[in-house]
Parts: structure tokens; C-alpha cells; sequence
């Protein structure tokens, strides 16, 4: 049996095309749609950029800098943010497929195309909050679908408003979605299943807060 991979025919519905992936003996499209994904995170992350979306750091040097100097910075600033993209890209679809894989011996191809859905439900997340950034000032870990505003009221400590700013509607999704993909192609315990999918998202969250309070620091010291 074959499958092809179609990102928004996989929503429609979702437990037939999981069953069909479970049956299928080859997949079709996989690299395709793995191309486009990478170049579907470059293009988001690059409009972000381009509307100057977490360039802060930047826009404080504006009238220390040349206009010339000031749009060559404008330039690294955008070519970070799409390097950063294409590295985000390749560790949502690799890694995870890598730990799952070792874990539940799913072919890694199969848990590949987990993993595409969960980085394209990610952008789609990243693209909703986009306007909410533009036209309300809205950070993404203040988002509305996010726990990082709530946080704000009981603490100012930043890096457990990003940690909470991290956890959002959409995370949930995904993490219902990845025990649901492995639990039907693999015959393990679900209640480990979803235990170890749980803690995976809580490193990664941990590990986003950090990069997010990072951020803010490199930022700062390269173009401050």
C-alpha cells in the first residue's frame, strides 16, 4: 500500500489517514513536503523579520548608526532569523522522529510525517500571532492561546513567563496528536507513551524559554 503525504488532507480525517499511514508499505512525498516546510519556516521567519518582529535590539541603534550601517545590520538581522528558521525546521522533524524511533521502533520515515504535521501546525501558529504582534503589540509568549500572560500575573521572573508563554492550545493539540500517532502505530503502554511525550514537550519548552531569554541578551550584545 502506498501513501501519499498531504499535509491538509491529513486533517480530513485524521484516524483514516493514520490508519492508511500504519498499513503503508511506502510513503510518497515525503522529501517534498519536508522541502517545502523548510522553506515555508524561511518564509515566516523572514516576514517576522521583515516587520521587525523581535528586532528591538536593533531598532535602539538606529540613531547611533548610519543609514547605510543601520540597513546592513537590518540585513544580518534578517539572514539570522532565516538561519535560525531552517535550524528549527530540521530539529522539530529530526529529532523528535529520532528519540520515537529508538523508543518504539515505528519506522523513522512514518514518525517523520508525525513530525511534519506538528512543525506545520507550529507555523500556523506562528502566522496567527503574527497580526496580533503587528496591530496590538502582542509578544508571543503573551499570545491569547498561551499560558505566558497568565504567568505575568503571578511573577516577573522572565523566564517562567516564556516557559508558560511556550504552552499554548496548540501545544496541547500537538501533543494529543503525537501520543494519538504513536499509539496507533506502535503496541506499547499509552499511558508510558503519553508520559514520554509529555516530558519531551516540558524540555522543549524549557528549552524555548531559554533561548527565548537568550535571545534577548545576543540581540543586545552583537548590534547594541
Amino acid at each position: 500500500m502506498l501513501y501519499r503525504v498531504n499535509l491538509i488532507k491529513f486533517f480530513f480525517p485524521i484516524d483514516d489517514n493514520l490508519y492508511r499511514i500504519r498499513e503503508a508499505e511506502a510513503l510518497k512525498n515525503v522529501w517534498r513536503v519536508f522541502l517545502l516546510l523548510l522553506l515555508l519556516s524561511i518564509a515566516v521567519y523572514t516576514w517576522m523579520a521583515g516587520l521587525g518582529l523581535g528586532s528591538q535590539p536593533v531598532s535602539e541603534t538606529a540613531t547611533a548608526l548610519g543609514g547605510l550601517q543601520y540597513e546592513v545590520t537590518k540585513f544580518w538581522f534578517v539572514l539570522g532569523r532565516m538561519s535560525f528558521a531552517v535550524l528549527f525546521a530540521l530539529l522539530v522533524l529530526f529529532i523528535p522522529s529520532l528519540i520515537f524511533y529508538w523508543l518504539t521502533g515505528i519506522p523513522y520515515k512514518k514518525l517523520l510525517v508525525m513530525q511534519q504535521i506538528v512543525l506545520f501546525v507550529m507555523l500556523v501558529e506562528r502566522v496567527l500571532w503574527i497580526p496580533l504582534a503587528v496591530f496590538w503589540g502582542l509578544d508571543w509568549h503573551v499570545s491569547p492561546w498561551s499560558f505566558g500572560i497568565i504567568a505575568s500575573y503571578f511573577t516577573e521572573k522572565t523566564w517562567i513567563i516564556y516557559f508558560c508563554g511556550a504552552i499554548s492550545l496548540f501545544q496541547f493539540w500537538i501533543i494529543w496528536f503525537q501520543a494519538r500517532f504513536i499509539s496507533f502505530l506502535a503496541d506499547g503502554s499509552r499511558r508510558l507513551i503519553w508520559t514520554v511525550v509529555i516530558i519531551l514537550h516540558i524540555l522543549y519548552w524549557g528549552l524555548a524559554a531559554a533561548l527565548a531569554v537568550a535571545d534577548i541578551y545576543l540581540l543586545g550584545g552583537w548590534f547594541g
